[in-house]
């Protein structure tokens, strides 16, 4: 069965939403007030509908109740985009998700009922800041505001070692979840597995023990 999702804000971030959610064989309703933009995405979407977010009546219309995921990416219209969350809770839609522009808007989501709360501006200002730091470092992802999983490349620091050899854990208070080499992925590696030249390690942990990691054992 297709997944069925509704993107209500067809910005940047939103329209990315779209296409990716349809690349990857979803249907998709995409909503915006703009007829441009939804002009832009009818091409695209499974549906692409010319609506105000904040009109209850509106939204009912389309059905939006009967959906399982909306995703709420209105861009800088906070006012906007509350309002259209509380009435997609009210609606009794199952799955919110809501982009945030600041922390007193995502204080605000979170109150009224978003499910998961985004902050695309600040999320790829860490990623950016991260790679930046270090060269090992390809990708960044934020679990709370202490804990992180990052995708680390080995070099030759710590290359032909043996997970075991470096006691990463014991060491730094980190776990190498996964190996990626080349096309193939290790879940869970084992004690014994060897780093090898290039791989790119899946390492969870707290920020501040990854980043000694990668500044001790890998600079």
């Amino acid at each position: 069965m297709r997944k069925e999702f509704v993107v209500i804000g067809l910005g940047r971030f939103g329209g990315s939403i779209v296409e990716e959610l349809v690349r990857l064989g979803a249907d998709v309703m995409a909503i915006d007030s703009d007829p441009e933009r939804v002009e832009d995405y009818a091409k695209i979407a499974t549906e692409a509908v010319i609506a105000d977010a904040t009109d209850e009546e509106a939204l009912k219309s389309l059905g939006l109740q009967n959906f399982e995921h909306v995703i709420v990416a209105i861009g800088d219209d906070i006012q906007a985009s509350i309002l259209a969350t509380l009435i997609l809770k009210e609606m009794g839609v199952p799955q919110i998700t809501a982009k945030a522009q600041n922390d007193y808007h995502a204080k605000v989501l979170h109150k009224i009922g978003a499910d998961v709360i985004v902050h695309p501006e600040r999320d790829m200002g860490i990623r950016i800041a991260n790679n930046m730091m270090s060269n090992n470092v390809l990708d960044y992802l934020e679990l709370s505001d202490e804990y992180s999983i990052m995708e680390i490349k080995s070099n030759d620091r710590i290359a032909g070692y043996s997970i075991k050899d470096l006691d990463i854990r014991a060491n730094y208070g980190i776990n190498i979840i996964g190996i990626k080499r080349g096309d193939h992925i290790i879940i869970s590696p084992g004690a014994d597995e060897k780093i090898l030249l290039g791989d790119v390690l899946l390492v969870i942990g707290a920020i501040v023990d990854i980043n000694r990691f990668v500044n001790r054992a890998m600079t």
